[in-house]
């Protein structure tokens, strides 16, 4: 008689993009790395910016990972901080917009230069600066897409990159 022994599967590791909409006030920032950092959770990519007319409510955009009860636990601890007026998990709440933006020097000479113009236009990347030994491209799109710019890049010679984090909004008429 053969027995199959189950084993218990890993839970799924999940991708969530958060747009937080805090006070605008000296140490807030702080507050909230502070709360990912104490409990040994991973921020991906983290934005910040002034959204009110008056200046007094920020949008802290960020993009976490975890199980869904991590992510149910972040969700839950950021709405407990005094700053934070409202959490909303934009992966949740249905379709949304994301981007990020780069710029990516690239230092070649030769045909690795004409090289790196062509994939430019196939990536619709903008060229922001240039010398006779390289250029400063300008990229915005999805994660994937600059991974991949920057991957064929580096294959070429040699690049440096700057990112800005990506920056998310919920599609449709409704507003945070």
């Amino acid at each position: 008689m053969a027995y199959e022994i189950e084993t218990a599967k890993p839970p799924k590791i999940e991708r969530h993009t958060m747009a937080v909409l805090v006070d605008n006030e000296p140490g807030v920032l702080a507050r909230v790395v502070g709360l990912f950092s104490g409990r040994g959770y991973n921020i991906e990519s983290l934005t910040v910016t002034t959204v009110s007319e008056d200046e007094t409510v920020s949008r802290i955009s960020l993009v976490t990972t975890g199980t869904p009860m991590v992510i149910e636990q972040i969700k839950a601890q950021l709405n407990r901080l005094i700053p934070v007026n409202a959490v909303h998990d934009l992966t949740e709440e249905g379709p949304h917009i994301e981007r990020e933006l780069a710029l990516i020097k690239f230092a070649a000479t030769g045909p690795q230069r004409r090289e790196s113009l062509r994939l430019a236009d196939i990536f619709r990347a903008r060229v922001a600066d240039t010398t006779t030994t390289s250029f400063v491209f300008v990229l915005t799109g999805s994660k994937d897409k600059i991974d991949s710019f920057v991957e064929l890049m580096r294959a070429l010679g040699d690049v440096e990159v700057a990112r800005s984090g990506a920056v998310a909004i919920a599609r449709g008429a409704t507003l945070l």
